[in-house]
């Protein structure tokens, strides 16, 4: 797999963390976490990075690629204390979406613990003064989400001239996401002479072409390939028609031996039902998607990993930075019709070496993306029947359910096809724009997956992710023949196969290293 004109690290891996010359206060962090052995993407990442080369690396998110690209900066910055210029930056970090930028972020907080540096994560959806002020005097680190830190630089509050690093995380999603325009004019403002590390889970040809343009004589790194399933889950799917679905995950979500459960939708409003469905059977979950706010995505991220609300339900793009240990379980409550995201999806139990489950839904019209996921992952899912005591509702009583669920009465003053909270003319109170947290949305739902016409150079609109996220989300609705609320099918065929970027986790590595 190439990456641009890139040539391996041919130095043998080394297997301790301290057989690289890391800075004595990152390795104190390292040996308080209990952390020993590398990643194998660590392994081969931390040493040249180190020296200072440029570098591209594929790797899947729970490879611990965070650190790998971490710790260099946190031994650079030890061996290099100087004092950031005002409204600027000495690392730049450039993350696809808010939770894998908080995540990010932390993992700095993390490993430098025993550091005196400044670091800070910008994003949209919160209040852009803040994040004014808390760069005002100049950071050590910034991680960000293109589109903030595009509304950043064009009020003049932050500057790239001074930046020594320029970090690219999961750079597939970004392009999914439509950030090229903007990935662009950002590394025009940085200076020619900067250290850049790439991530990406694939290596499509744009990413080799923006590693072209702007890397030097990198080294290459990769592990597991995205077509491989985690060792340690255990998988099978259900057959069950669309109607069933529902009834079926409260069946199983009413053991109390599931501790906790990630399930996927692939729509945002399919994740709203979900919840609304278990709900009414008395099971707490939230939702994480495109059209929640900032606030609510920290809050149920947070229930999620402290274990007082056991089941998340997300979509593909909202899961990206998701990293909680103890996931026992992953429902497809609906199959991705990309593969890769299957792979990914399932990646997100058995961590740290524990054993996992990961149960898939499938319809009639889902079977097709079933095929592609076996054929991409080079393996059979085994066929599991209706667990015992669970009796499927006919058709006609899921009918009767989902016309019963379309009738269901709004909450007071809100109109038809206007989310909760949001202001008849689409805008929440006092702040101008749409709703979630003043992230306007692609106009119109017919074509969800068009650009808003804004005048800015990628195309969407928006303070944070400009409209990206919810369009990447758009791309991977419902296939055509999908049944609608009346259980007609909307179309025939095939379901088209769509691009999300979404790869899998990459396995093998080993016990007690720190994860990204």
């Amino acid at each position: 797999m190439a990456c641009g004109r890139s040539r391996c690290f041919e130095r043998p891996p080394l297997t301790q963390f301290t057989d690289f010359g890391l800075a004595q206060p990152v390795l104190r962090a390292l040996e308080e976490a209990g952390y020993t052995t590398p990643t194998p993407i660590q392994a081969q990442a931390i040493a040249p990075a180190m020296q200072g080369r440029d570098l591209c690396g594929i790797a899947q998110t729970g490879t611990g690629k965070t650190a790998a690209f971490a710790l260099p900066i946190l031994h650079r910055l030890a061996l290099t204390p100087r004092r950031p210029i005002r409204r600027g930056c000495r690392v730049l970090v450039l993350s696809p979406t808010r939770e894998l930028a908080n995540q990010i972020a932390e993992s700095f907080s993390d490993y430098g613990r025993h550091l005196s540096f400044t670091n800070t994560v910008v994003f949209g959806g919160v209040t852009i003064s803040r994040q004014e002020k808390a760069l005002a005097n100049g950071v050590d680190i910034l991680v960000a989400t293109p589109g903030r830190l595009m509304d950043l630089i064009e009020r003049r509050s932050l500057t790239l001239e001074a930046v020594e690093i320029l970090v690219l995380d999961e750079a597939d999603q970004m392009l999914d996401l439509g950030f090229i325009h903007a990935l662009k004019r950002i590394v025009k403002m940085l200076p020619r002479e900067r250290q850049s590390l790439f991530f990406s889970a694939t290596m499509p040809k744009n990413i080799a072409g923006l590693a072209d343009q702007y890397l030097r004589d990198p080294v290459q790194v990769a592990v597991t390939p995205v077509a491989t399933t985690a060792e340690r889950v255990t998988q099978e799917v259900i057959f069950a028609h669309t109607g069933a679905k529902q009834a079926l995950l409260n069946h199983i979500l009413r053991d109390p031996k599931i501790e906790r459960v990630l399930v996927f939708t692939r729509t945002k409003h399919g994740a709203d039902r979900v919840v609304r469905g278990l709900e009414k059977v008395s099971i707490a979950a939230s939702a994480i998607h495109g059209n929640k706010s900032q606030p609510q995505r920290e809050r149920a991220l947070a229930a999620f990993k402290d274990g007082s609300c056991r089941v998340l339900v997300a979509t593909d793009i909202a899961a990206r930075g998701i990293d909680v240990d103890a996931v026992s379980h992953v429902i497809n409550y609906d199959l991705p019709n990309v593969p890769e995201s299957y792979v990914h999806r399932i990646g997100r139990t058995a961590r740290a070496g524990a054993d996992g489950l990961a149960i898939s839904f499938c319809n009639d019209e889902e079977k097709a993306y079933l095929r592609d996921i076996e054929r991409t992952t080079r393996q059979k899912i085994p066929v599991a029947g209706f667990p015992e005591g669970f009796a499927p509702p006919s058709r006609q009583e899921a009918m009767d359910a989902a016309q019963a669920e379309e009738r269901r009465p709004l909450p007071q003053g809100q109109r038809p096809g206007q989310r909760q909270g949001q202001r008849p003319g689409g805008g929440r109170p006092g702040n101008g724009r749409s709703g979630n947290g003043g992230r306007p949305e692609a106009r119109g739902t017919e074509n969800r997956g068009a650009p808003a016409r804004s005048g800015r150079p990628d195309g969407n609109r928006g303070p944070d992710n400009r409209g990206g996220e919810r369009q990447a989300e758009a791309r991977t609705q419902a296939p055509r023949g999908e049944p609608r609320g009346d259980g007609r099918p909307q179309g025939a065929g095939r379901p088209q196969r769509t691009t999300s970027g979404e790869g899998g986790r990459a396995i093998g590595w080993l016990d007690r290293a720190p994860r990204s």
